[in-house]
């Protein structure tokens, strides 16, 4: 029988959280402080803040996993217990951490707490996932280098060991992360949650004669050569196998950096996806299509399925990043009355809406314009772009904040896009 898998996807902040429960996450994950891996995105919650978001996702039935996976020096580790004690306080779902010590002080300040492994800790087989089970690990984050045949042997020996992948989001170029080239470049430690992203810089390689000394420089690009972007990973393909491996507990989205637009439409298509296969009517190629609407490097199946080895396909080596097929235009409010501009639009201009599946959209046509159906998409034009302060406009862009009303209410969190 096929499993039926967690959707995990990240919270940035307050918003994108509310974002992916909106589309579909059954579970979320975020941090606060320099213990999570994304100190950016830590910075956007405050402890009060995330305790409240943790409230809300409970209120709806969803879980909350903090991430205090960074690797703590000495002199901060009476830091991290009085941080791991603020967070139990929080009542979370998991901490995620990523080493034997942090397993033990966090099963001593919360032992009530289930502890999940991060996939910094780069568990690949039996034997690593045996020594954390009986240190009373409920969950490992397998190594992104793991291959399924391995998970599914870690599943055999270890039935009550849950198991989370990673199927979707940026793939680092070091061994699960543990990437010393941004701490060289910039001081920037990656292990620490201050990642420079160096590997998707563009640099210039020389190659010289060694007798005569010429130095000439290549280039794979007219931007230089990027010699360590690896594509995106992106699983939705495989989605059905890795379901049908019985292997995987809970599929893991990354992107806590990223915008709210890529929170909802990859939550919303994997979704999609994991809903069709418990149907019977598995369709890669539609949730492919809703997934290129987003920015990306290109995409790449990773490790689970087959070894990539050396090869053009799994490394981009023309741009660190594209604008995806789509460009997003505006976000709904949360309720779901007014927008606010992310991009530029004008009157008259069509543009889709994109909503949590399954939301009712009501269809509408007066003064300030048309919300209407065409064949499977909804989509909105505006007859006239008018603020919530009454200020009435010909086009609008991101740099307007104010408020514009819509025609009629929409799903709230929902998104606005056109084709780039």
């Amino acid at each position: 029988m096929t499993k039926r898998m967690e959707l995990l996807s990240p919270a940035g902040d307050p918003t994108k959280l509310k974002i992916a429960l909106a589309f579909g996450a059954d579970a979320v994950y975020g941090g606060v402080s320099h213990f999570s891996l994304r100190a950016r995105s830590s910075k956007e919650f405050s402890p009060q803040s995330f305790g409240e978001a943790i409230a809300y996702a409970h209120a709806l039935g969803k879980k909350v996993y903090v991430t205090a996976n960074g690797f703590p020096f000495n002199s901060q580790i009476k830091l991290f217990e009085n941080h791991l004690a603020q967070m139990r306080d929080l009542s979370p779902d998991a901490f995620i951490v990523s080493s034997a010590g942090a397993i033990r002080l966090a099963k001593k300040i919360a032992p009530d707490v289930p502890i999940h492994l991060s996939t910094q800790a780069n568990a690949l087989n039996t034997l690593d996932a045996e020594v954390y089970f009986d240190l009373g690990v409920k969950r490992i984050i397998a190594a992104r280098e793991a291959s399924l045949r391995d998970i599914e042997a870690i599943k055999t020996a270890l039935p009550s060991l849950e198991i989370e992948v990673f199927v979707h989001g940026s793939m680092c170029f070091a061994y699960s992360g543990r990437c010393l080239i941004s701490s060289l470049q910039t001081g920037r430690v990656a292990n620490r949650g201050s990642c420079a992203n160096d590997c998707r810089f563009p640099y210039r390689l020389f190659v010289e004669n060694p007798e005569t000394k010429t130095l000439m420089r290549i280039d794979e690009g007219e931007e230089g050569s990027f010699v360590f972007n690896a594509k995106d990973l992106n699983m939705i393909a495989h989605l059905k196998t890795i379901a049908d491996s019985g292997a995987i507990d809970s599929v893991k989205i990354e992107g806590r950096t990223k915008s709210g637009y890529y929170a909802a439409c990859v939550t919303r298509a994997y979704k999609m996806a994991l809903e069709d296969i418990e149907r019977g009517c598995f369709e890669p190629s539609k949730y492919g299509v809703e997934l290129a609407t987003t920015k990306n490097r290109g995409f790449s199946d990773g490790f689970l399925i087959k070894r990539p080895y050396k090869k053009n396909a799994d490394q981009n080596l023309e741009t660190s990043q594209s604008d995806g097929t789509h460009q997003v235009t505006a976000a709904i409010d949360q309720s779901g009355k007014t927008l606010l501009a992310l991009g530029r639009f004008k009157l008259g201009e069509e543009l889709e809406i994109v909503a949590p599946l399954y939301a009712a959209i009501t269809l509408a046509d007066n003064d300030l314009g048309r919300i209407y159906k065409r064949g499977e998409g909804y989509y909105i034009s505006f007859s006239q772009i008018v603020t919530e302060n009454g200020k009435s406009l010909n086009e609008i862009h991101s740099g307007n904040q104010n408020a514009v009303l819509l025609p009629a209410p929409l799903p709230p969190y929902s998104f606005l896009r056109k084709p780039t």
